[in-house]
């Protein structure tokens, strides 16, 4: 099975930098995509062949996530349950026979922190969900989470301690994602590799210098490991402030 996640920072824009070309390339079994940044009335295409599942913020023009599959899912679930949290559009799990299908756009942490409380909460709220999931299959969760884990994942750690994406609390919660039994895909298949990053700012050409971060993720239960084949990050491909990142796994 094929799966790929994009943060397209605003659908309608990617689509008119390559979106689709992309998507009938790679003709993946499940596509997810984070910060949608559209309304129901704005869903700006059909997909042959895709069942689509969207969650819209209520304001407009921000955050939003959406899948697309080739499989009907046995049920789709909206948010995490949590009206607080749900208010942003940022969850869709579906659930297939085996498994279940999570993405996520976590929340940004802000400018010098200012929302690190509400992301903490966050954090663990979305964990016990995703534990709550856990009791009745795997689960496959993929997305934004706007945090660098390691040092090897963004071009400048010194520079950047204590700022959002980097800052000890978010990368502990994250590390308390692994300990629970979550695998990181990509650093399962390549621990040791540099310079693979998935965010660049559109500032200081830090594209052209490759000067990014790895803030999108595909993460498994641990149970479904040795089933894993690759993970891919499409660096070369451009619409979005964020470039896709794939997983291929046996389910």
């Amino acid at each position: 099975m094929k799966l790929i996640s994009w943060n397209v920072n605003g659908i309608r824009a990617c689509v008119n930098k390559g979106f689709l070309d992309f998507f009938n390339k790679e003709n993946a079994d499940i596509f997810s995509i984070q910060e949608t940044k559209v309304q129901e009335e704005q869903i700006p295409f059909q997909l042959e062949g895709y069942y689509q599942y969207w969650n819209f913020a209520q304001k407009k023009g921000y955050s939003g996530t959406a899948i697309f599959s080739k499989k009907e899912p046995l049920n789709i679930r909206y948010g995490i349950g949590i009206e607080e949290h749900d208010q942003e559009g940022r969850v869709i799990t579906l659930e297939f026979e085996k498994f279940y299908m999570v993405t996520v756009y976590t929340p940004n942490s802000q400018r010098e922190l200012a929302r690190l409380e509400y992301r903490m909460k966050w954090e663990d709220d979305f964990l016990h969900y995703l534990r709550d999931l856990e009791q009745l299959k795997p689960v496959i969760f993929c997305g934004d989470l706007n945090v660098a884990h390691k040092e090897i994942d963004l071009k400048n750690p010194k520079a950047n301690k204590n700022n959002a994406g980097f800052s000890a609390e978010e990368r502990g919660k994250l590390t308390r994602v692994m300990d629970q039994g979550f695998t990181d895909t990509f650093r399962y298949f390549y621990p040791e590799q540099t310079e693979a990053y998935t965010w660049w700012s559109y500032m200081f050409n830090a594209r052209a210098n490759n000067a990014g971060w790895r803030i999108d993720y595909f993460c498994v239960s641990a149970e479904l490991k040795d089933q894993l084949k690759d993970a891919v990050i499409y660096n070369d491909v451009l619409g979005s402030d964020h470039c896709p990142i794939g997983l291929e796994i046996l389910i």
